[in-house]
């Protein structure tokens, strides 16, 4: 049975591990078959036409053949676009990669998510500070509702109660949306969650939840670090460490 081949598809490199002397082992994001691990033969060689296209954060179109759990990667084409962002833009971009390949299983497409991954991929490359943080909490939001870890925004999780405007509710890992408490790190207003709620479900999400997110960032980001880590089974992810340890020198 010939094996199936698929061209001109839209894709990010996401990781990328050694596997021979000459060949890499790539975990790749695509808009229509999810995550997925391609097999880079002679990729590691000077004269390689993939050395040049297979970097983090960059769109290309790639071809993939094969029916195993590791497929190999046939070509690669660089889309153009924006350069490689660099500093704390660059270090977003590896966080982006980090949820999605712990959180993402493989074979599972996500074309929305897709979708918002290379809007904020092209933030990180032309923006920094208040505009870069609202694209990751934006990111975050959009990831755990496409994966089905959001619950619904608009009211409180254990009892289905509606939520009052001006009352304070926090977002908790094993009780979703509650009211706070004093020792709570963050909480927003029932009408900002509202909002959230609403721009989450707009034609045009990005746009809309980016907006929504400006105004509440410091409030929001602990309890959605705190929900990944939940879900990632972490205590800290790599690359928030790796922030962290860089800002100590």
């Amino acid at each position: 049975m010939a094996t199936k081949r698929i061209s001109d598809e839209p894709a990010y490199v996401l990781h990328r591990y050694d596997w021979s002397e000459s060949s890499l082992i790539l975990e790749v994001f695509t808009r229509h078959y999810g995550r997925i691990a391609l097999v880079a033969k002679g990729a590691k060689r000077p004269t390689s036409s993939f050395r040049p296209v297979l970097l983090p954060l960059q769109k290309l179109h790639v071809a993939f053949g094969g029916d195993a759990e590791i497929r190999t990667l046939k070509s690669a084409e660089w889309q153009g676009g924006h350069v490689m962002p660099t500093g704390d833009a660059l270090l977003s971009g590896y966080y982006l990669n980090e949820l999605l390949i712990a959180l993402l299983a493989r074979d599972d497409p996500h074309p929305v998510l897709f979708d918002v991954y290379a809007n904020v991929v092209a933030v990180l490359a032309s923006e920094h500070g208040e505009a870069l943080q609202a694209a990751l909490r934006t990111y975050e939001l959009l990831l755990l509702r496409e994966i089905g870890l959001l619950p619904q925004l608009d009211q409180q999780t254990m009892t289905l109660g509606e939520l009052a405007s001006d009352a304070r509710y926090c977002l908790v890992p094993e009780g979703g949306l509650r009211l706070a408490h004093s020792e709570d790190r963050g909480s927003l207003s029932g009408g900002q969650w509202s909002e959230l709620q609403a721009a989450l479900h707009d034609s045009a999400p990005f746009t809309t939840t980016l907006r929504a997110c400006a105004g509440v960032m410091s409030e929001l980001k602990p309890q959605l670090r705190t929900l990944l880590h939940y879900h990632c089974g972490v205590k800290t992810l790599r690359t928030r460490q790796m922030m962290i340890d860089i800002q100590a020198l």
